[in-house]
């Protein structure tokens, strides 16, 4: 059990990290290693899962209703638009990761979840991040969202299950090298998150119901709410400031924590 300063500082953590692309598992892990402090624990993750469900779900309540409208109508009418397009491909592309992690999470957190992996994923990826957002720089042209686009999207979220790649940085990292604008990427992947967040999310509530330990409900809840107002403020300054600042500092910033791993790791 956590005491609560802790909860309160990896919530914010949980948060600021969960949709920007630099890796909340390399950030948990530093923390606890850096400060020695205990394994936050099932429950606690289950809470800061559910508070970053609830921020981006409420960031794109908007587009949520209008793809849930589209959809429907759809169904019952058969008139397709970009709306109800969008759901089957957000469905597409949680297909896989939802597989491999059914069948390989277990063994990924089991054999990949240490320093050294984490730091070379967290570097890696980072500068494959760079290398995609130089290319939109170069680019003349934007794709738009396609079928194809979006099952190598899906098919790269997979990777996110290596602790230290992180998931929304290997989605618009994807997206972008496929073609796809700044913008466009950053609301797909963060769309996206919705389905992977809701399934992360009820295997741990089913893994939780499971082992029957106790669970300090106030905390819990100060550390759902804590990571959701935190996340909803990242992504809303993430969002707005993507097209001016671009996603380097992330890469620079992705670099020097892989530097801090090691570090910590040679120690």
């Amino acid at each position: 059990m956590i005491e609560w300063h802790q909860a309160l500082l990896l919530a914010i953590v949980q948060g600021l990290t969960e949709f920007l692309p630099i890796s909340s598992s390399a950030h948990l892990v530093f923390s606890s290693q850096l400060l020695g402090w205990p394994d936050q624990g099932l429950a606690f993750d289950v809470a800061v899962h559910v508070g970053t469900l609830l921020a981006v779900v409420t960031f794109y309540r908007t587009d949520i209703q209008h793809m849930g409208h589209a959809w429907v109508e759809s169904l019952r009418c058969g008139a397709s638009n970009e709306d109800s397009q969008l759901v089957w491909y957000l469905a597409f592309a949680s297909l896989p990761i939802g597989l491999a992690g059914v069948f390989g999470s277990g063994f990924i957190e089991s054999e990949f979840r240490n320093l050294p992996t984490i730091a070379t994923a967290n570097l890696l990826f980072g500068l494959l991040l760079g290398a995609a957002d130089r290319n939109v720089n170069r680019r003349s042209t934007v794709v738009p969202l396609t079928l194809a686009i979006v099952v190598v999207i899906g098919l790269a979220q997979t990777l996110a299950l290596i602790p230290g790649v992180s998931r929304s940085g290997v989605t618009i990292t994807a997206a972008l090298l496929l073609g796809l604008d700044r913008q466009a990427a950053a609301r797909f992947s963060f769309l996206l998150s919705i389905p992977v967040i809701t399934g992360a999310g009820g295997l741990l509530i089913w893994k939780l119901s499971a082992s029957g330990v106790s669970v300090d409900w106030p905390q819990l809840g100060m550390a759902a709410l804590v990571s959701a107002v935190t996340a909803y403020a990242c992504i809303a300054l993430f969002i707005r400031l993507l097209d001016t600042i671009g996603l380097m500092p992330f890469v620079y910033y992705r670099v020097i924590l892989a530097g801090l791993l090691y570090f910590i790791w040679l120690m």
